[in-house]
């Protein structure tokens, strides 16, 4: 228990995200930042920004994490870890160079990392190792303390990730009819990805079809059905299915998509869906969009009733399990065994990501790896 009140080798946590725009006039450039090197044109960005105009130009993935950064500092408070928490976007402000100089500025030179994505991939760890090892050079250029930053292991399989998405599935299935609840089918949604990606996804050991990246959202949706059967005594069929799907059609990526997936099961005689976005930290805009605009507009449409469990978000347990993670990870560093809590098959993940690990078209810097340049 020492361990909560005193982190030492940590001085700082950064919550690492992706970044929205706040309003309309922000939804071209942060589309231009995330697309940044692909040559699209401004006009098809504005197509591509439709979902964003709908809601009046705004993410709520900035709000969600403003909520979830509060989250985080009460509970650090409330158990005695006195560790500051920023945040910083790789693709809008707050940025993460800017956040970084910020961190170093006030002293902070051992920074604890939290993605707000769960799962391995390229997009969803390599490329945000990219963006610190880019920022670190930033720094390094401008003459500034290049910290030592570590990424904290995926927390896909953590109880306090899992357990508040299950409780989740079962107040959905709670909020359907009776008659239809009998013959409700649960479909596990997270974002398509090409399937080339998600194929070397994880250590090179887990490299196959689907990768690390199909196996472990598998694993997590077992585990939710599992636990759904106990509390309910059925046994819910269900399937992993994808959505947000965004690149060129003649590249094939995960599938079934979600929106076709309903079709299919209420044409095997499925009576309603719980769809349940195992792949997604926070209701942010794919989850919005995607599911409770085009998906379910999709089921009423085909005359199948929905529902949508809520993502974890801020759920107090989730803002343990960081904690958790913290001092899992600061006992680790210190060469001390440690108890690392995970649900599943698959067990917890490793801190280090190893060379080979969800690999890049090309070759670049990435931090908080075996491969790291900053040690």
């Amino acid at each position: 228990m020492s361990d909560l009140r005193d982190p030492a080798l940590y001085d700082a946590l950064l919550l690492l995200s992706f970044g929205g725009p706040e309003g309309p006039d922000d939804v071209v450039p942060f589309l231009a930042n995330v697309t940044r090197g692909r040559g699209i044109p401004e006009e098809r960005l504005k197509e591509v920004g439709k979902h964003y105009f709908l809601f009046g130009g705004v993410s709520p993935i900035n709000g969600q994490n403003r909520i979830l950064l509060d989250a985080l500092r009460k509970d650090f408070a409330e158990h005695g870890l006195d560790l500051p928490v920023y945040w910083g976007n790789r693709n809008w402000a707050p940025y993460l160079t800017d956040t970084l100089r910020e961190m170093v500025t006030a002293g902070h030179r051992r920074i604890a990392v939290l993605a707000t994505s769960a799962y391995a991939s390229y997009s969803g760890c390599r490329q945000y190792r990219e963006n610190l090892a880019e920022s670190l050079a930033v720094l390094e250029a401008e003459g500034l303390p290049v910290p030592r930053v570590d990424k904290l292991r995926h927390y896909f399989n953590h109880p306090g990730f899992v357990e508040p998405m299950t409780e989740g599935v079962l107040a959905a299935l709670a909020d359907l009819p009776d008659d239809a609840r009998e013959g409700a089918h649960l479909a596990f949604t997270t974002h398509s990805i090409p399937t080339s990606a998600a194929d070397t996804s994880g250590p090179e050991d887990a490299h196959g079809d689907g990768g690390a990246y199909v196996a472990q959202h598998l694993d997590v949706a077992r585990v939710i059905v599992d636990a759904v059967r106990e509390r309910t005594g059925t046994a819910y069929p269900w399937q992993l299915v994808y959505q947000s799907r965004s690149g060129a059609p003649h590249i094939p990526w995960l599938e079934p998509d979600i929106c076709d997936h309903l079709e299919t099961v209420r044409d095997e005689g499925a009576r309603a869906v719980v769809m349940v976005p195992i792949g997604f930290v926070s209701d942010h805009m794919e989850v919005l969009y995607d599911l409770d605009t085009e998906a379910t507009a999709k089921a009423a449409e085909i005359g199948l009733p929905v529902r949508r469990s809520p993502t974890v978000g801020a759920d107090p347990r989730f803002a343990a399990a960081v904690r958790e993670l913290v001092v899992e990870r600061t006992a680790a560093e210190r060469g001390r065994a440690v108890e690392r809590c995970a649900l599943g098959a698959l067990g917890p993940s490793h801190d280090l990501c190893p060379v080979g690990c969800c690999p890049p078209r090309a070759p670049k810097p990435a931090a908080a790896g075996a491969d790291s340049p900053y040690a």
